[in-house]
């Protein structure tokens, strides 16, 4: 079933509004033995991206090429290059497709991992390049709030996300953008608009996605080609 979708909706996932349950987090991380401490190394949060790089993702629509640019928001390419090196959006859902708007994804199904790249959040940049059709974004909540999820312009969203101000913060930094197959994205699944809960994903990974929203399409696999 296709959801009827409020415009401002639109915003409130993307500012990624949706507050975690805390408790659920502080139960779980004690019930979680120490063996599944993340398991990447200690300089790679430090790592610097190249100037341009080029990654695949494979999806099961198929597969998009996308180049990123340091100068467009040099923290946070460090960042995507950081979480792609890493397979953090391996088998990630995409879990929030609004028609001919945007897709978004990057709560990662390792809940441990999630939280240790989450918990590190980006400092402000201002927007360089348009969000036209098949550039990518960080999603943010507020200030410095840039930390794992990104969206995927479905369309011209230029200039409205360029300069749509939210606490005092304006726009949304493009970090790079498709280079081959642009409008695959397109044909994501977007029946679920808006429904599944971020919070949910977060504590309970793809579990809670597989079980509720079973047709949504995922990242099978993203790496770095270039």
């Amino acid at each position: 079933m296709v959801i009827s979708v409020d415009p401002n909706d639109h915003l409130k996932s993307i500012f990624n509004t949706m507050k975690p349950s805390y408790a659920l987090y502080a139960l779980l991380l004690f019930l979680l033995p120490a063996c599944t401490t993340p398991r990447i190394s200690a300089r790679l949060p430090h790592r610097q991206a190249p100037a341009t790089f080029k990654a695949r993702f494979e999806t099961s629509k198929g597969d998009f090429v996308a180049e990123f640019h340091r100068a467009w928001s040099p923290l946070a390419v460090d960042r995507a290059y950081q979480l792609i090196k890493s397979g953090f959006y391996n088998d990630a859902a995409i879990f929030r497709v609004v028609k001919d708007y945007v897709a978004q994804f990057g709560i990662g199904n390792d809940t441990t991992l999630h939280a240790f790249w989450n918990a590190r959040k980006l400092a402000d940049e201002p927007v360089v390049v348009p969000n036209t059709e098949g550039t990518i974004s960080f999603a943010r909540s507020g200030p410095n709030s840039r930390g794992t999820q990104l969206f995927i312009n479905l369309k011209n969203n230029s200039p409205r996300l360029d300069t749509l101000a939210y606490q005092s913060v304006k726009g949304f930094p493009v970090i790079g953008e498709i280079i081959e197959n642009k409008t695959m994205p397109g044909r994501f699944y977007s029946g679920y608009g808006n429904s599944p809960r971020q919070d949910s994903i977060q504590a309970y990974g793809n579990r809670y996605l597989r079980t509720n929203f079973p047709q949504l399409d995922y990242i099978k696999k993203a790496r770095i080609i270039k």
